[in-house]
């Protein structure tokens, strides 16, 4: 059995959970989230809690039994509390701004760098050298922030790029001078 697959999840009073056949919708105060599975996995409510069988050990059904739990967590967690990531601008003049629902950025290019979000991904500047990317789907919050983040990715010699607020920069040692 899989460790994480065989765990079951706690459903809140606020979420809604629709199974049916192979589609599964969660509804929350957030928003609503839908995945498709496949696969022998069967997913059953009871009570207040989610369980997660599968029919053979054929290894696909293994791989996916603790995916689908996991990824229906996320799911859960996103329609309840959402997700963020934080990104931070290093170096002189880079700056990001708002213009609508356009994310304009001076990365140190000749050019700003423009930027539209998907739909259901919120980006904030709270100050210019900040970006808070939150949404209720994880892998989209994470694929967006990690577009931005490689519009100018950090350097090691002097850490300048767009980094995760998390994220610690190997540093490098420059050139030594001539004696």
């Amino acid at each position: 059995m899989s460790r994480i697959g065989k765990k079951p999840i706690e459903i809140p009073g606020n979420v809604k959970i629709d199974i049916k056949d192979t589609h599964i919708s969660v509804t929350g105060p957030k928003g609503t989230l839908n995945m498709d599975i496949t696969g022998d996995i069967n997913i059953k409510v009871e009570g207040t809690e989610l369980t997660f069988t599968r029919e053979n050990d054929v290894k696909k059904n293994k791989a996916l039994h603790g995916l689908y739990r996991a990824l229906l967590m996320n799911m859960i967690v996103g329609v309840t509390d959402g997700y963020s990531k934080k990104l931070e601008l290093v170096g002189v003049g880079y700056k990001a701004e708002l213009k609508g629902n356009l994310l304009v950025m001076a990365l140190g290019y000749s050019h700003p760098i423009i930027f539209s979000a998907p739909a259901g991904i919120k980006i904030e500047v709270p100050i210019p050298t900040n970006i808070l990317v939150s949404g209720i789907d994880k892998q989209l919050v994470g694929a967006v922030a990690s577009k931005i983040r490689s519009f100018r990715e950090p350097e090691p010699y002097k850490g300048k790029g767009v980094k995760y607020d998390t994220e610690k920069i190997r540093r490098k040692a420059g050139k030594t001078a001539a004696k």
